[in-house]
């Protein structure tokens, strides 16, 4: 009768029956575990305690913990378990739903191989370097331990095989960011953005999940050689929103514009009488521009070049000559400085205030020419 009675209790404990657990000892390479209602204790190896290769069975489990098990063999007196087929089972059908419906999941990586990262998700997820960021990494040494963001991008169950992608949510993430940027913003808005990348011809900045491009004459209101002279990538800038086109999500912005205008203090910078050194920048008939400060050009009339009469400006400056002016009349609103280079110069003293180039007429003479017709007189 009493053995009739053990045999009827242990035909529930066989092979492939799922039973709980209690860890009653620990051990390096195996688990002691007491089954409830089992005439005996069971063992759990250490391949069978998780689906990643561990190197003691204490970095998974602890003594009293409570676990799902599953029989793989019956031994005499002992049963042989397993935690990762359990793991594995229940995990599949959670992942599989993941995958369909395209989840975004937190999971945390468990170890750094060679091409990749390895996650936990009850079953063993790769994710292949490629797919760890959308910039290349040098070493992923740091990211063990660390939690993130994952898809599920490739998925067969028949080869215990699943493979994440954080480098997709990130994908996401920006698209989403670029519409919602593209959707809200203006020309004339100002944004504060970040310099992603530097050319010859502007800059790049990101303003949040969409780039714009600074043209590097927008950079400045003074002149710029080259756009890293002002920028550097990392920076943090402000710019103005000068246009957008959405269906080819190009943005055009400046910096320029954003700062104050070298013309907003001209009345304090040059008032009416105060004297300054400037360069000739062109000469046109009516006069000679002069730039005084950084994009602030004033007019030398004509008139006010020299006490003499002149035919042109260019008999008697060049461009990028060096001049002493004097400024006759400020007028901020239209932007016009009115210059005088004479107002500076003697009379007496005209020719040695400016290099100026003696008409072509007047050059290669000699005593005889000077004296000849005085010479006249005395016949």
């Amino acid at each position: 009768m009493s053995e009739e009675m053990n045999l009827q209790e242990n035909q529930e404990f066989r092979e492939g029956t799922l039973v709980k657990g209690k860890v009653a000892l620990v051990e390096e390479k195996a688990v002691t575990v007491t089954i409830e209602g089992a005439p005996f204790d069971g063992v759990i190896p250490i391949s069978e305690l998780s689906s990643l290769h561990i190197e003691k069975a204490s970095d998974v489990v602890s003594v009293g913990d409570e676990l799902k098990l599953i029989i793989t063999k019956v031994e005499d007196e002992n049963f042989v378990l397993s935690k990762s087929k359990v793991d594995a089972a229940e995990a599949w059908d959670s992942l599989e739903q993941k995958f369909t419906s395209g989840e975004i999941f937190e999971a945390e990586v468990k170890d750094v191989v060679k091409g990749g990262l390895v996650v936990d998700l009850g079953v063993r997820g790769f994710v292949p370097a490629s797919l760890v960021e959308d910039h290349f990494v040098d070493s992923f040494e740091d990211y063990k331990g660390k939690v993130m963001t994952f898809k599920i991008v490739e998925m067969e169950k028949e080869k215990n095989r699943i493979i994440l992608s954080h480098r997709a949510v990130i994908e996401a993430q920006k698209e989403s960011n670029k519409k919602d940027v593209l959707d809200h913003i203006n020309a004339g808005d100002e944004l504060t953005g970040t310099v992603q990348r530097i050319a010859a011809f502007g800059a790049f900045v990101n303003l949040g999940g969409v780039d714009g491009l600074i043209h590097i004459s927008q950079l400045s209101h003074e002149h710029v050689e080259q756009v890293s002279d002002v920028l550097h990538e990392g920076q943090e800038v402000k710019v103005k929103v000068l246009s957008i086109d959405r269906d080819s999500e190009r943005i055009s912005l400046s910096i320029k514009d954003t700062l104050p205008g070298p013309w907003e203090e001209i009345e304090d910078k040059a008032p009416r009488g105060s004297v300054h050194t400037g360069t000739v920048k062109r000469l046109v008939s009516y006069g000679a521009f002069v730039e005084v400060f950084p994009g602030i050009e004033g007019l030398v009339h004509i008139s006010q070049i020299a006490h003499t009469h002149i035919g042109t400006p260019h008999e008697v400056l060049k461009e990028g000559q060096e001049v002493q002016v004097k400024v006759l009349e400020v007028n901020k609103q239209d932007k016009r400085l009115s210059l005088s280079i004479k107002d500076l110069v003697e009379k007496d003293d005209e020719y040695s205030g400016i290099d100026y180039e003696m008409p072509e007429e007047s050059k290669g003479f000699s005593i005889s020419d000077v004296i000849g017709d005085k010479l006249k007189n005395f016949k």
